[in-house]
């Protein structure tokens, strides 16, 4: 079975923080490691096939997603512990290094569910579109599965992002609609603004989000690979790459999906070590709505979208947001407006496919891995 296993490794808490040329530096350092890895003996000698790595490096330390085949979980995450422990240990600019966190994160009532259900007449159904249907159903205390706590798991899974609200450190509460001391005397502002707390919870949601997009993302990726096709061909369910433009569906394949991700996890990276500016090409603008809508989506599942958290994130959204001309590939009727006259008097950026991976201008970032045209793009 495949498994995504999370690992945080941390820079010792008496070093200073990473300046760009030390991550940049740790980046190939844990890359190269990964590349001389094809298997990792697990616990018993069992093997543990290495798919798939992605890495990123931010001031504290590293996040890394390893993609394993393992035959279970607890050995997914003995075997990927052992070799990061090992590929720290090599290398003596990472020697002193920890890894803080290790493990296949998986939402806890659904794990449960599995489990209790696993011989029982509610064992999870063998189609894979009904299983997505199923897990992304809001839970309540009506639904059949015993001993769920709805109001108690909510109050859980609040505790996690407003915990996690402080790692979004390129986005002051401003970003999200709260008075900065400018705004306290103007006319109707008071009115208008986002309450800290709200702004604190949608800012730790963001991330908590990032963290089963990413997840879901490789696991679009995993199924395009398998299945050498594209998201407008694939039998199976796909959690994001049939959110993205319709009309670009039959590009959406395996090499498209890596690019997407490696823009998402870049992305999100400089939401997270404060080195965010703007947004860098097409491609991120699509990126970000996914993570908006995820963000949503799991605010809602636990009853946590009030008016006050859903009015905080519309305020980031309009502020990193420059405009919003990427929501006409979503038009079928505004295609190549930005090839077109009005669209040149507009300042419309250029929108085809080939260009979603292009920087807007030589000011903005976009990840080596993605940069690349793709090929046979029209």
């Amino acid at each position: 079975m495949t498994y995504v296993v999370t690992v945080d490794a941390v820079i010792p808490k008496t070093a200073s923080e990473m300046d760009p040329l030390q991550r940049a530096g740790a980046v190939a350092l844990i890359e190269d490691g990964f590349a001389s890895v094809e298997a990792i003996e697990g616990p018993d000698g069992m093997e543990v096939d290495l798919l798939d790595t992605i890495v990123a490096v931010y001031p504290g330390g590293a996040l890394l997603k390893v993609f394993v085949d393992a035959a279970a979980l607890e050995f997914a995450e003995e075997a990927v512990r052992s070799v990061v422990g090992e590929l720290l240990e090599r290398s003596a600019l990472l020697a002193d290094w920890q890894v803080e966190r290790c493990e296949v994160e998986l939402h806890p009532e659904l794990a449960q569910e599995s489990l209790a259900a696993a011989d029982g007449p509610d064992v999870p159904p063998d189609d894979l579109a009904d299983r997505k249907a199923r897990h992304t159903e809001r839970p309540t205390p009506e639904d059949g599965s015993d001993g769920y706590d709805a109001e108690a798991q909510a109050e859980l899974v609040r505790g996690q992002m407003l915990a996690r609200a402080d790692q979004l450190r390129s986005f002051p509460p401003v970003m999200f609609g709260v008075l900065d001391d400018e705004d306290d005397d103007e006319e109707g502002a008071i009115e208008s603004a986002t309450l800290p707390e709200d702004a604190k919870l949608a800012a730790g949601a963001l991330v908590y989000a990032t963290d089963i997009l990413v997840d879901e993302l490789f696991q679009d990726v995993q199924t395009l690979t398998e299945e050498d096709t594209t998201a407008a061909e694939c039998d199976s369910p796909l959690w994001h790459f049939e959110d993205l433009p319709e009309r670009y569906a039959l590009q959406y394949d395996a090499r498209f999906a890596r690019r997407f991700l490696v823009t998402v996890i870049a992305m999100t990276t400089r939401f997270t070590d404060g080195s965010f500016q703007q947004l860098s090409c097409v491609a991120e603008e699509l990126a970000l709505k996914l993570l908006l809508a995820e963000t949503n989506v799991t605010l809602e599942t636990f009853g946590l979208l009030d008016d006050g958290v859903s009015a905080a994130l519309d305020s980031f959204a309009d502020n990193v947001y420059e405009d919003m001309d990427h929501e006409w590939l979503y038009d079928d009727s505004m295609d190549g407006i930005d090839e077109s006259a009005v669209g040149e008097a507009l300042g419309v950026a250029p929108m085809a496919f080939r260009a979603w991976f292009t920087p807007f201008n030589e000011g903005r970032y976009v990840h080596p891995s993605a940069a690349d045209e793709p090929e046979g793009a029209q």
